[in-house]
């Protein structure tokens, strides 16, 4: 009995140093988002904000599993092949645990066909194309709008607008394609009877004049910008030098001119006019874990905070309470807790995972709205509701 009693002290004494210093070893969450051209800088820094105030929150609160946590920021520029191998980068050397920050489709969708094999989930912040998570891989969850409401939102508002004709001029990635195919099928199978435009560019253009000029000779009664980042700026100025805007209602296809820097670029009649797809304003309803974030981005940066921010936030501390309730680490372990848990994010919706069909699969969307700018510098606050998804 005393040699077991011995035995087990021994092993006791072995294993509790490497217990304690496992437990004092930072836990590292990846992040993957464009912080240089051609990517969307401007949103791969509000991603950045948001995750590392995420981080701050974690670790003020005393961690995860009581380990420190740690971000790894890595720069995908926007391209599918840098972001795979920031995830080899981050899995294989940094030891991270969670994935997030994607807002490029292309780079989320290839970064999980080697994640599918290396096993670390991943979670898409800002990425809509359906094959993000369509593919139901099981290390895929995504918080963000996918082609169909987005798509839908616009042909309800043009619906509503009592707009005929539609010209959607669209970059050649997962993402454009995705939306041009959407916006088509749904306008054909809901019977809205619109006359559609499409119109492809290469995402590296840096001359949209042909593309516009073909717009300007359809005369439709507004534009759907499907461009993201550079492309998507360009073609609000160039719009402008044509003379579509401001007399053409023109919609970005996401949130991009609720930035700040959207005056800056645009400044007075050329930014006033341009409606905006968006998933928030300072009116949308936040949970309280949404109202603390709202309030430390606003002290640390003196400016409100736009959606990438918040939802890479959320991303960060979803992640967070998904590795208390499996209480590891271990990627299986986790993947089961965000299927079958609900976690506060940002909005007073809770996030869910449902392993429904399609790409709804590991999917939570938040709601989606049209802002319109009626005057110079407004901000998203000030900014109009044109119209609400489901209205």
């Amino acid at each position: 009995m005393n040699r077991r009693v011995l035995l087990a002290a021994v092993a006791a004494a072995l294993t509790a140093p490497a217990s304690a210093a496992l437990a004092q070893e930072p836990m590292v969450f990846g992040v993957i988002t464009p912080l240089s051209p051609p990517g969307e800088t401007s949103l791969g820094q509000q991603v950045k904000r948001g995750a590392e105030i995420g981080v701050e929150y974690l670790n003020e609160k005393g961690g995860v599993l009581g380990r420190k946590v740690v971000l790894s920021v890595q720069d995908s520029q926007g391209k599918n092949e840098l972001g795979v191998a920031a995830y080899r980068r981050l899995v294989s050397s940094d030891k991270a645990v969670a994935v997030f920050g994607f807002i490029h489709s292309g780079v989320n969708i290839a970064v999980n066909e080697v994640a599918k094999e290396m096993g670390v989930p991943t979670m898409g912040t800002q990425t809509g194309a359906g094959d993000v998570t369509a593919k139901h891989y099981d290390i895929a969850f995504r918080t963000h709008a996918v082609d169909p409401p987005r798509s839908a939102t616009w042909l309800g508002w043009a619906k509503k607008m009592g707009y005929k004709r539609l010209s959607l001029v669209a970059e050649t990635t997962d993402y454009g394609i995705g939306l041009v195919k959407a916006s088509e099928a749904q306008n054909k199978s809901m019977n809205l009877g619109l006359e559609i435009q499409s119109i492809m560019f290469d995402r590296t253009t840096t001359d949209l004049l042909p593309q516009l000029l073909q717009v300007k000779a359809f005369k439709p009664d507004a534009i759907v910008n499907i461009g993201v980042g550079q492309p998507m700026e360009l073609m609000i100025t160039q719009a402008t030098t044509v003379g579509l805007l401001p007399t053409v209602p023109m919609v970005t296809s996401y949130d991009a001119p609720a930035r700040p820097q959207h005056w800056d670029l645009h400044k007075g009649a050329e930014g006033v006019g341009i409606n905006f797809i968006a998933f928030y304003n300072e009116k949308s309803k936040l949970s309280d874990l949404g109202e603390w974030f709202v309030k430390r981005y606003k002290d640390k940066y003196n400016e409100a905070p736009i959606y990438s921010a918040l939802n890479a936030f959320a991303n960060a501390v979803v992640f967070a309470q998904a590795i208390e309730m499996a209480k590891t680490t271990e990627p299986k372990a986790m993947i089961k807790a965000l299927e079958t848990g609900s976690f506060k994010g940002w909005s007073n919706v809770p996030v869910t995972f449902p392993q429904a069909e399609g790409m709804l699969w590991h999917n939570w969307s938040p709601p989606i709205m049209i802002l319109k700018y009626t005057k110079p510098n407004q901000t998203q606050a000030d900014a109009e509701v044109a119209y609400t998804l489901g209205e």
